[in-house]
């Protein structure tokens, strides 16, 4: 299977991009990049500027925040999007715990898909309400 193909089929088997057309999958194929990085590599830092989004396709890798571990993140999850939506700090670490795929967009390219996909920002606006109402529910207890 070439390996667009395979990028393709990792973004569908994504809930982000699940109900996504094959047109908008290609959209979002295209604004992507595969990066490899070795265990260890910090891919987000707490408190500095963001600018890529990131989907893994193969690895782990642990999410800090204030220094604690508060999730670990594996194949079909994606971190990064609040900094490029709010271009604000962002709120946590995320460290590579072992070697790693990953797709990577950029803050102008996440910015033309989401005009160019239709429904996206709605999928994305649904994430980010369940994650905050996981954190408040983690406040709580």
């Amino acid at each position: 299977m070439p390996r667009r193909d395979i990028k393709l089929d990792h973004l569908a088997n994504t809930w982000l991009f699940s109900a996504c057309t094959k047109r908008d999958l290609a959209t979002i194929g295209r604004a992507s990049e595969e990066v490899t990085v070795p265990r260890g590599k910090v891919l987000t830092e707490e408190g500095k500027p963001g600018h890529e989004f990131f989907l893994i396709l193969e690895g782990e890798a642990s999410v800090r925040r204030g220094g604690r571990k508060i999730a670990k993140l594996g194949p079909g999850r994606y971190f990064g999007e609040l900094s490029l939506l709010d271009r604000l700090p962002r709120s946590a670490t995320v460290v590579a715990e072992t070697d790693m795929t990953l797709l990577v967009i950029g803050q102008r390219e996440f910015s033309g898909v989401i005009d160019d996909v239709p429904g996206l920002g709605h999928r994305l606006l649904s994430a980010m309400a369940s994650r905050l109402r996981e954190a408040d529910a983690k406040a709580v207890h």
